[in-house]
């Protein structure tokens, strides 16, 4: 039995459809409310996405698909296998329109993110101090409400930037879901593994 952290929301649709189009599952399955799903020799643990390499890197799960952002942010101590290129987007810094000159123009920025270590990391390079706002969800909604200038996230489409009147500043890093795998898994169901990686690939 191998199990895979598979992430909730806007992953999870993507991922089941890529596990299910290599072979790894005989059936697609809906989100719903469940917490484990069995499927053969496959059970999936459905997790918040920040949480994924949590599971994988304390054993709970063999397997996890992990997007780039978390593992950046989170650094877990894991293998990271394969880039399974689906939840392609990229992590930026965007804020209304006016204040992209004070962006590039400034040694201080006050900004909203759930990414606090790549922000930290990305502005120390750039000789930038940064007042950092832990914000989980709705982050659009800090520079609106004058809580920070910016924020530093997720950008796939841009389309939530621009409801809410915010551009996209400057682009961070490029993120996409990976493979990632507990180091004694990868020891101890090798076989199993390194099959189900072939067949991914």
């Amino acid at each position: 039995m191998i199990s895979i952290a598979v992430p909730k929301g806007r992953l999870f649709e993507e991922s089941i459809d890529y596990l299910y189009s290599r072979g790894i599952l005989p059936e697609k399955f809906e989100e719903g409310r469940r917490l484990t799903i069995t499927a053969g020799e496959i059970n999936l643990l459905l997790v918040k996405p920040f949480d994924v390499p949590v599971y994988v890197e304390n054993g709970a799960a063999d397997l996890g698909v992990c997007g780039y952002d978390v593992y950046w942010e989170r650094k877990p101590d894991v293998y990271r296998l394969l880039d399974l290129g689906i939840g392609v987007c990229r992590i930026s810094v965007a804020g209304k329109p006016e204040s992209k000159e004070k962006y590039f123009n400034s040694f201080y920025l006050k900004l909203a993110t759930k990414y606090q270590n790549i922000a930290k990391s990305f502005f120390s390079k750039r000789g930038v101090k940064v007042d950092l706002i832990n914000l989980s969800g709705s982050v659009e909604l800090a520079p609106i409400i004058g809580l920070a200038d910016f924020i530093l996230d997720l950008v796939q489409t841009g389309r939530t930037l621009k409801e809410n009147g915010l551009v996209e500043i400057e682009e961070v890093g490029k993120s996409s879901a990976w493979l990632i795998c507990n180091r004694a898994s990868f020891r101890n169901k090798s076989s199993c593994i390194k099959e189900l990686i072939d067949r991914l690939s």
